[in-house]
């Protein structure tokens, strides 16, 4: 009977003694997680996060060695992040615009055709653009992005907005003349001389609101050949972008809708340009998709000068593509 009774009092205090361990392998096991947060689950236990000493006392920073795997990761998918296959929707109604183009001759039918079969011609989806009524949408891609700017620098040209009026197309600090400009002089598909189209026709009229839209989102566009904002238009880009701007506020677009379409249909006139700029985002750890449009579009990386400082910090992309400031 006594050895029973030691027998259990034997166990008892081993079960004790292992309840007591509980509250510290909850402790181990939660300082296990928070390891794990900091380093790789790997045998190597690399550290996401590593001190550095600086000026003012030490740092914790992010391991370059993940970042620059992570920036590995994007890049490879960079070209269909920056410039999907599929192509963007624009959402602006284009309706009958292209007719009314050629028949007040802001386009000169025979010129336009006879540039495109020079080019291997037309896609039936492009001539729907230019010949149909009914167009509810302008889908842009690598094939078409040429076409789909020299159609928008048309509609922008010709189309009445007050951005061409009293601008800085206009305006005496620029020599006063809007023909002398790349967007103006360089229009050579039309009937007659570009400048009796320019700022002419009533395509698409916009309410005071939508102006001001218009207006605020342009003076915050930059293209990568020039200095210059959509707001000031001297080249075919600016024009082409402030007739989609135009055509974007006109269907109720919101002032984020036109920045991120902008950033697309400038990735597909660009891409070299914004292939590059979605590096210098990777070697950040910054995924194309969440950059910010607004952000890019600005003087900083869209203008000239921006893109130029980019281009000396990264090694640049370049593929070929995008088109030149002339038709």
């Amino acid at each position: 009977m006594e050895e029973i009774k030691k027998s259990l009092k034997n166990n008892s205090s081993q079960n004790k003694g292992g309840a007591s361990l509980l509250p510290g392998i909850a402790v181990l096991l939660a300082v296990l997680l928070i390891f794990s947060q900091v380093f790789y689950i790997s045998f190597s236990f690399k550290p996401k996060w590593i001190l550095i000493k600086t000026s003012s006392g030490l740092r914790l920073v992010k391991n370059p060695e993940m970042l620059k795997i992570k920036a590995e990761q994007i890049e490879s998918g960079l070209a269909e992040a920056v410039t999907p296959a599929q192509g963007i929707t624009i959402l602006a109604n284009w309706e009958d615009l292209g007719k009314k183009l050629v028949e007040t001759g802001v386009i000169d039918e025979d010129k336009f055709y006879s540039l495109y079969e020079e080019r291997e011609g037309l896609a039936e989806y492009e001539k729907k653009l230019l010949e149909e009524d009914k167009n509810a949408e302008i889908v842009i891609n690598s094939a078409n992005a040429n076409f789909i700017l020299n159609l928008l620098w048309a509609f922008g040209l010709a189309n009445k907005n007050r951005i061409l009026e009293e601008g800085p197309m206009t305006d005496e600090k620029y020599g006063g003349d809007a023909g002398r400009f790349a967007s103006t002089g360089g229009w050579s598909l039309a009937k007659g001389n570009a400048m009796d189209h320019y700022n002419t026709h009533d395509f698409v009229t916009l309410t005071e609101g939508e102006q001001k839209l218009v207006e605020e989102v342009a003076k915050n566009i930059y293209r990568p050949c020039c200095g210059n904002s959509v707001y000031f238009p001297d080249c075919n880009h600016g024009m082409a972008m402030l007739g989609l701007l135009e055509l974007m506020a006109a269907g109720g677009a919101t002032e984020q809708q036109m920045y991120d379409t902008a950033l697309g249909v400038n990735s597909f006139w660009f891409p070299d340009t914004y292939m590059t700029i979605g590096k210098y985002f990777a070697q950040r750890g910054v995924y194309w998709d969440d950059v910010d449009a607004k952000e890019v579009l600005g003087s900083l990386y869209s203008s000239a000068q921006g893109y130029a400082q980019i281009a000396r910090e990264v090694e640049p992309i370049t593929s070929g593509g995008g088109g030149s400031c002339g038709v």
